[in-house]
């Protein structure tokens, strides 16, 4: 059972809106049925109701990965907490359909069975989940918000030295360029600053006959 992959459930849902873009892709059934999988039986059980719920559960996960982002912790556990007990998640062996190479038995592993009342509430039981395992494991302060603007996407930070700050390579050079451009304008701010002070002085200064 790879939970990591279900944290990916997780931050994928968030990540369906940019708040301070006023962009949100998750506007129709086809945009949920996109989420959960084109052709998975999660996608077949999709409906309208379900971009309104999967809209809901968004804007909740949002505020664990803020909290955290913020190193309010405990808010951020209290938030999952609260998901979970409402999307609980219902795990199974399975193996029926995957057989070990070596002495052609089932592969047995685990499984966390979809068995939930619609398709929201079988995706956000998976995330949640997910979520939860790479919280406990690595870290609260794992969960971040981009810090490039206008971006606020959420990640996983599973870098070895917790040095993660953005969602993507993408952001992370827009960020630097961003920086590196507002430091030459102020040191281009401060020269012209002290060339004029410069040529002030100068004038100020009384001309010494000769």
């Amino acid at each position: 059972m790879d939970l990591a992959y279900y944290a990916d459930l997780a931050v994928r849902l968030v990540n369906t809106e940019q708040p301070l873009r006023g962009e949100d892709a998750l506007t129709s059934v086809d945009a949920v049925r996109d989420l959960l999988g084109p052709g998975t039986h999660a996608a077949s059980r999709a409906v309208e109701a379900d971009v309104a719920r999967l809209r809901t559960v968004r804007t909740r996960l949002r505020g664990v990965f803020e909290a955290a982002d913020e190193g309010d912790e405990v808010r951020a556990v209290d938030l999952l907490n609260a998901l979970m007990l409402e999307f609980p998640v219902s795990p199974q062996i399975s193996g029926h359909d995957t057989l070990d190479d070596e002495t052609g038995r089932p592969d047995w592993h685990m499984h966390l069975a979809d068995q939930a009342v619609n398709a929201t509430a079988g995706y956000s039981a998976t995330a949640c989940m997910g979520l939860a395992f790479q919280l406990t494991t690595l870290g609260v302060d794992r969960l971040g918000v981009c810090e490039a603007a206008p971006c606020r996407n959420a990640y996983v930070d599973t870098s070895t030295n917790r040095s993660r700050r953005y969602c993507s390579d993408r952001c992370a050079t827009r960020a630097n360029v961003a920086a590196y451009r507002a430091r030459k304008r102020l040191e281009s701010e401060r020269s012209g600053r002290s060339g004029r002070t410069h040529d002030a002085a100068q004038e100020a200064t009384p001309a010494t006959d000769r």
